[in-house]
């Protein structure tokens, strides 16, 4: 028998498409810690992501079953932009956060200089900015956090957040500026500083 680990994403969708079971559990065990890694960064909590995870590979299951599948050797794409939706959804649920707009932005706090320091205290330090950063992220509105999350965490570039998100450029763009300036508003008010020596 065919070692499955040997084949490619491709090769176990076409197994699993014509009855073989185990082609789709070797692509979920491929693929589950990268997926639900990126669900537990952008959810923050361990039973919703579980609960998107599974979600996911639902949806690639019925998907695969219905004969649907076009993506052609972007099988692991396919599956975060799956997931990608299915975070986007929870979201679109929460509450927006009131939020008051202003001109007083400077510069994009995830492109600090600091960040690119090396040493393990730095590092430590950096983990917990990043932390509290994270955090400022969640009580942005929606559509800004949305924005904030495919930029910095998903590294899609502005076409590709407008195209996800069915907006254009400029408003993208836009909603990305108003996210730094709340995000530097709600800096300011809680001390946080990205400037650590």
């Amino acid at each position: 028998m065919t070692d499955l680990l040997k084949l490619s994403d491709e090769e176990l969708v076409e197994g699993f498409v014509s009855g073989k079971q185990k082609c789709f559990d070797t692509l979920v065990e491929r693929h589950k810690q990268k997926v639900f890694s990126y669900i537990f960064l952008m959810v923050r909590n361990q039973e919703l992501a579980e609960d998107i995870f599974q979600d996911a590979f639902l949806k690639v299951h019925r998907t695969l079953m219905k004969g649907k599948y076009s993506e052609s050797g972007r099988f692991a794409s396919w599956v975060m932009r799956i997931s990608h939706n299915l975070i986007i959804d929870h979201f679109r649920r929460q509450k927006h956060f009131p939020m008051v707009y202003n001109e007083d932005h400077s510069r994009d706090i995830f492109n600090h200089t600091k960040f690119s320091e090396s040493t393990i205290e730095d590092r430590l330090v950096q983990e917990e900015v990043l932390k509290d950063v994270a955090e400022l992220v969640e009580l942005l509105p929606d559509n800004q956090k949305e924005v904030v999350k495919m930029r910095h965490y998903m590294g899609l570039s502005f076409k590709e957040i407008s195209e996800e998100t069915n907006v254009s450029i400029n408003t993208a763009l836009g909603r990305m500026r108003y996210a730094l300036i709340n995000l530097r508003k709600m800096m300011e008010e809680r001390n946080i500083s990205l400037s650590y020596t």
